[in-house]
């Protein structure tokens, strides 16, 4: 009995470059891709393993291949498993750390071993015995709930560095290096980042993936030089020399002299725009204020100390993912209470709960659905699970009390102006003065002056936006041309927004949270446009603050006139840059 609950006691306890020549045909090659994240540097490639395919339905034995025998070479893989992630964690630090030792103890857990040995000896092969077993191990911590529910995906992650070392093939995941290097993949996950190591890590190319895919929004917040959409990068060699433009979205192979240089340059630019004065203006002294887009009170302080002015974006699903039951008003309220106290007398903007598409929650929202984008998310889980938001605002409204932060909310996926008045009348019953709205759904642009009769701001949800605008899914890397927020249609949506905001008599500000925010050309462009604050990644604020201020308020607003006017997303953002020098001098 004490066995079988030993990988249970493990958990509760662990919750307290060198040069390599390019081949001959690959020499001066150059890959053009979309460009994420700013940043020229050079370094070696290491590949993303391929994820581990399951091993077939009721696979058996090899022929000539003894139980005893395969149960000893399932014994030995898991050790190695368990020895590789134990000394990749002594260099980790921070939550990578810790999932790696939590991890590494599961490795080699005996029941887990015991289970899968046991179908051995029934005649199943070793892959396909522990496939199985941590199947039935990940259902059980997850029926348990709370931390051990989370756990579950980690035991799935050794099942697949088991089968990959049993089959004598890299482990998935983001490989280990003890040098610096460049990670070429086909696209990252949200769960790779807890083992991406910026440190080793230098820069980010993918083959997949748009300007608003989870890599691209991974390089922004780390701060990794990144492209993405790189047809033909999976191809390289591990070992390969290449320089990564990540404004350019530009990759060649075997840099020369030219490229050493503008590599230098990058590390002398980066260093001087290492620090943000807290005051986001223009030239002319036209004031922007530059916010931050923080998923929890950790990013908040991050976020402070970088110098934002206030947050334009608190993500709150952090409360509610990977849970089966929907989380306390208690909960809530002291996880939203730390991010307000992160920002005394300065301007918090929540988003209230965007479940569904990417994000499914199991207590909320229908994972059966065949359009899940355009389905029951955001704002639309209220029709179908009424009673979550009107808890959550009690929750938002209860952790403003006795904070100095001036408390906005909003709602994701408003389409109509009736939606945004309900979401007001419901804001009102909880006590919270300053409700608001997201425009991602065209209609809201379109109709944004009768939608700000009911609310007292909106914020431009540009991915989104971009996305339905464009009907392109931003996680395709053949629709990456037509998923950028420099789209003309896309910045028209935009000037209609600001439009809408001064007729009928009013005048209501209006933001910008999405990721378009963090490009320093695109940030001209929007102020240009009549946005009045920005919102990104906290690492994207001293290069947007240098950019404009660089530039008057006319002068981007004739910049903003170029992009309207352009004929395709290229040539917008190609005709804006021109007129932007310092992008090139800062290798921006």
């Amino acid at each position: 009995m004490k066995k079988s609950r030993t990988i249970v006691q493990t958990l509760s306890n662990s919750a307290d470059a060198s040069r390599a020549p390019a081949d001959a045909t690959e020499i001066g090659r150059t890959f053009a891709g979309i460009g994420v994240s700013p940043g020229r540097i050079i370094g070696p490639v290491l590949l993303m393993p391929a994820a581990v395919r399951e091993p077939a339905v009721g696979e058996r034995l090899a022929e000539g291949t003894s139980s005893e025998e395969a149960s000893a070479a399932l014994r030995t893989a898991a050790k190695a498993v368990q020895t590789d992630l134990t000394d990749r964690s002594i260099s980790a630090s921070g939550a990578g750390r810790e999932v790696l030792e939590a991890t590494a103890l599961m490795a080699n857990d005996p029941m887990l071993v015991k289970a899968a040995v046991k179908l051995i000896t029934n005649g199943a092969s070793p892959e396909r015995a522990i496939w199985d077993a941590a199947a039935s191990v990940a259902e059980m911590l997850h029926n348990l709930g709370g931390y051990m529910a989370e756990r579950a995906t980690d035991v799935l992650d050794v099942r697949g560095r088991i089968v990959a070392e049993l089959r004598g093939v890299p482990a998935p995941g983001i490989p280990y290096s003890d040098t610096p290097f460049i990670l070429v993949a086909e696209d990252l996950a949200p769960a790779d980042t807890a083992t991406l190591d910026p440190a080793k890590v230098i820069a980010l190319v993918t083959s997949s993936g748009g300007p608003q895919s989870h890599t691209a929004i991974i390089a922004r917040a780390l701060g990794l030089p990144a492209v993405v959409a790189a047809v033909g990068v999976g191809a390289l060699a591990d070992g390969t020399r290449i320089f990564v433009d990540g404004a350019a979205g530009t990759i060649l192979v075997d840099p020369g002299a030219d490229e050493v240089a503008l590599a230098k340059a990058w590390e002398t630019s980066s260093a001087a725009l290492a620090v943000f004065d807290g005051t986001g203006r223009l030239k002319d002294g036209h004031l922007v204020p530059l916010l931050s887009n923080v998923g929890g009170a950790r990013d908040a302080d991050k976020a402070a100390a970088a110098g934002a002015e206030g947050v334009g974006l608190l993500r709150t699903e952090f409360c509610f993912l990977e849970r089966d039951t929907e989380p306390s008003i208690a909960e809530q309220v002291e996880a939203y209470r730390g991010v307000f106290d992160a920002f005394p007398g300065k301007k918090v903007v929540v988003r209230t709960l965007d479940a569904g598409a990417d994000k499914p929650l199991p207590f909320l929202t229908d994972a059966s659905e065949p359009n899940p984008a355009l389905g029951v998310r955001g704002y639309r889980t209220d029709f179908t699970s009424p009673g979550v938001l009107e808890r959550q605002l009690s929750a938002i409204a209860q952790a403003a009390e006795g904070t100095e932060a001036h408390v906005w909310v909003m709602a994701p996926m408003i389409s109509t102006a009736e939606e945004a008045e309900h979401f007001a009348s419901l804001c009102s019953a909880a006590g919270l003065a300053t409700p608001g709205v997201m425009v991602e759904v065209p209609s809201a642009a379109l109709t944004a002056a009768s939608i700000l009769e009911h609310v007292d701001f909106v914020s431009l949800g540009t991915n989104d936006l971009t996305q339905y605008a464009m009907a392109a899914d931003r996680q395709l890397g053949p629709l990456a041309a037509l998923n950028t927020p420099w789209q003309p249609a896309v910045l028209q949506l935009v000037r209609l927004t600001v439009n809408g905001s001064h007729d009928e008599g009013h005048d209501k500000p209006v933001g910008v949270c999405g990721e378009a925010a963090a490009d320093p050309a695109l940030a001209v462009v929007l102020v240009g446009l009549g946005v009045a604050t920005l919102s990104m990644t906290a690492r994207a604020l001293s290069a947007v603050a240098a950019v404009l201020a660089s530039v008057t308020l006319p002068e981007a607003q004739q910049l903003a006139k170029l992009a309207l006017t352009a004929h395709s997303a290229t040539d917008a953002r190609r005709l804006v840059r021109e007129k932007l020098p310092i992008l090139n001098t800062l290798g921006l």
